[in-house]
């Protein structure tokens, strides 16, 4: 096992201490690396140590231009830190120099979304959903992208995916059951929000959403 495999593995492993001094032997050992580097960076970040991470991410952009996972944790950092259109700009470069994976595509599709920018994230959270059809997390964003833009058939199809990777999912229930509202399906929606409190008894909106079903029904008596 290489210093850099063995320092992954203490990463996982939570031993974050015996992980810096790996990464930190294998840069010794061949400075003109810049994977070393970008592992250091996401050791960094998984620490929230932003300004060092950035560091380490950016000599590994100086070493290899087209490192596009160096570019991918930039990204990160940025995000983590809120300076959505930064981040943008670095997911894309990383997309754009070949990082065809599900994660740069999600993050991008986040970044957009968290900056209130729905439609914009659709593209590249719909592409996230392709790459990596079983992540529950990736379903689950995508289909609030579709509901945020009113394309309310796709995203109940795509929250029931979700159901079926993850039975209990309360998020993904309290969702259903607004949009079984729209439809005025008032028992369906009904259903969803019991299930979402089943599954999450503290749900507060689905638990809102359930009182001013029941309430309503009562008056209509």
């Amino acid at each position: 096992m290489t210093e850099m495999d063995q320092g992954i593995q203490y990463m996982k492993e939570g031993k974050l201490e015996d992980a810096a001094q790996y990464f930190t032997d294998a840069i010794e050992k061949n400075p003109q690396d810049p994977v070393h580097y970008i592992n250091f960076g996401n050791l960094l970040l998984h620490m929230k140590d932003y300004e060092r991470a950035e560091r380490f991410y950016q000599k590994a952009t100086e070493l290899d231009e087209k490192a596009a996972t160096a570019y991918y944790g930039l990204g990160n950092v940025q995000f983590e830190q809120e300076k959505y259109d930064l981040a943008k700009e670095y997911f894309q470069r990383a997309i754009s120099l070949g990082l065809e994976e599900a994660d740069p595509y999600f993050m991008l599709g986040m970044t957009f979304l968290y900056d209130e920018q729905f439609k914009l994230s659709l593209p590249y959270l719909q592409r996230a959903s392709e790459l990596s059809p079983d992540d529950v997390d990736v379903q689950f964003q995508y289909g609030l992208a579709l509901a945020q833009t009113e394309q309310l058939d796709f995203a109940k199809s795509t929250f029931e995916r979700v159901l079926e990777l993850q039975k209990e999912h309360s998020d993904a229930h309290y969702n259903l059951g607004v949009i079984a509202l729209y439809d005025e399906d008032v028992e369906q929606a009904l259903a969803h929000f019991h299930q979402a409190l089943e599954i999450q008894p503290d749900h507060l909106l689905a638990g809102n959403g359930k009182q001013q079903i029941e309430k309503m029904l009562e008056e209509n008596q």
